[in-house]
Order: C-alpha cells, then structure tokens, then sequence
C-alpha cells in the first residue's frame, strides 16, 4: 500500500519557544511528501512565540496555530496536539527539532511495507550545549516481533542500554492507534513508561539513517518533575513507580499467563538493576568518606 497523498500531521507543542521554533517549522514544511498538516500548541507563551506562528499560519494554510487559554502544562499540551491533528499519520515534534526533508516520505514507505506497524522510529542526532552531536545505530529486531512481551523486553533493553539510539516519541505512528494507547499521569520517566506500553501495542519498523535531531542536555529529576508538575517525592522513588506503572501495563493487554509471568520477571530486573548500580555506587561514596579520615 502506497501514501502517497495520505495527509500526515506534525504537532508542535510550544513554550516560549520564539528563538528556536522556526527551524522546527521550516523543516516540516519543507519535507517532500506535500500532503502535510503542521498544528502547533502554544502552552500560553509570554515572549514572541505566539506572533512568530501567527505569522506562518498566515501565510501557509499548512499551518494550524492554537494558543491555549492559559499554561496548561507539559504533557496536557503535548496531549493536544495529537486530539487536534487530522493525519492518518502523525508525529510530535519539540521546538528544537529538525527533520530532513525526506524524513516523512522514508518513514511512510516502511509502513507501506508492513501493515503491522504501529509506528516508525530513524536514527537521531542529538546536539549538546557545547555543540557536540552524538548519534548512535540501532541494530535490533525485537520490536517486529508478533510477540508483545518480546518488544516490550526490547524497549527495556533499550531505555537502560542505549537511550541514543532511538526516541520513540518523537517517530512517526499511526495517530488513531497511538491515540488509544494509555499515556498515563505525569510521572517522572512517563516518557519510557508510554514507549514501553506502545511496544506492547505493536511492532515497529526503524530506518537505519539520521533523519531527525533535536538538542539534548542532561536534567536532573527534579527539574524534570518540576516541568512535569509530579511531587517532588517521586524523585526519591523513581524507580519504584516506573516498575509499578509498567506491571500495570502489562496489565491492561491481552497476554498468555507465560507472556505476563515473563514481562514481570523482566521489570524485576531491571528494578534489581538500577538499584544494584545505586547500591554499589553508594557503597562507594561510603568507601571514599571512610578512607578520607
């Protein structure tokens, strides 16, 4: 099946995002698959972010611009602009993203190829503050597997082995099939929480080339959780809540008992392994304190 003439839509969920956002939207509408919807979500900005989109939606009827009432928070608004979007085909994109031009028509094709898929992920460049941009291949087959705990596995691996590889919430999906997935509340880690619950919902395909990027800097967790609007707390039991959250992911879909029985054994581990790797790196904080005496 081709898609060809498939509307595709982009949403921009934005904040502040005056100096940056422009090279978001240059690259979306540039890309050559013409059949592009761009609806971008502005979470009630105070600097020039609403003038800079009010400008291309003037000038491009690719452009939908809606200006929420008033700051409604992170992932509410991220959740709207995928309600808004018409496309068969969707993908989120932040205001320090870029796509390539080909990024939409590549990924389209991968779908065209396999019906199975829920979405399409591509390699990513991801730039730091100092300007250093580190990339990483994904090589895997774990999330074309028929079997969801095998992709579920496979989405664990990755989140604790190689975060660089992929972003699967900024690929390209299948909207209505996304939309029916369970977000979740805002927690912290809810990004690897939803991913997690998305690789139970079906395969993915991947296109082994960069054909995205967006800036990356490393946040602490409290920063994260206050972005998110999560209690401060949760940083102190991060852990605990993923693995609570994903269990109860595995709960909410249809698995042979084998199929749960080997998804908990999974999430026991890598509970088992963030805390060892907390456990020995306390252990050597104690060490160096005593020998400093």
């Amino acid at each position: 099946m081709a898609f060809d003439d498939t509307l595709v839509s982009v949403g921009l969920p934005v904040y502040n995002g005056a100096d940056r956002v422009e090279k978001t939207i240059t690259s979306v509408l540039a890309q050559d698959h013409r059949n592009i919807e761009l609806v971008i979500c502005d979470n009630a900005s105070t600097d020039r972010t609403e003038e800079v989109c009010r400008d291309w939606a003037a000038t491009d009827a690719r452009v939908v611009y809606h200006r929420q009432p008033r700051n409604i928070g992170q992932l509410p608004n991220f959740s709207d602009a995928i309600r808004r979007s018409r496309g068969a085909f969707y993908r989120w994109a932040g205001d320090d993203n870029w796509l390539a031009p080909d990024y939409v028509s590549r990924c389209l094709e991968v779908f065209a190829r396999d019906e199975r898929l829920l979405l399409v992920t591509t390699q990513q460049a991801y730039t730091g503050p100092d300007g250093t941009t580190r990339t990483a291949p994904y090589t895997g087959t774990g999330y074309l597997s028929d079997d969801p705990v095998d992709r579920f596995a496979e989405s664990l691996r990755m989140l604790n082995e190689d975060p660089f590889a992929m972003d699967p919430l900024y690929a390209l999906m299948r909207r209505t099939r996304v939309m029916a997935v369970n977000r979740g509340p805002a927690l912290l880690r809810e990004d690897e929480i939803f991913a997690a619950r998305m690789a139970l919902a079906g395969p993915w395909g991947h296109v082994p080339e960069v054909l995205a990027g967006r800036d990356w800097e490393p946040q602490r967790l409290a920063d994260i959780a206050r972005k998110l609007g999560a209690p401060a707390w949760h940083v102190r039991v991060s852990t605990l809540i993923q693995c609570r959250e994903l269990l109860r992911a595995l709960g909410e879909v249809e698995l042979t008992s084998a199929q749960r029985r080997r998804g908990r054994a999974l999430v026991a581990r890598m509970y088992v392994r963030r805390h060892g790797t907390v456990a020995v790196r306390r252990g050597r904080k104690l060490a160096g304190l005593v020998t400093s005496r």
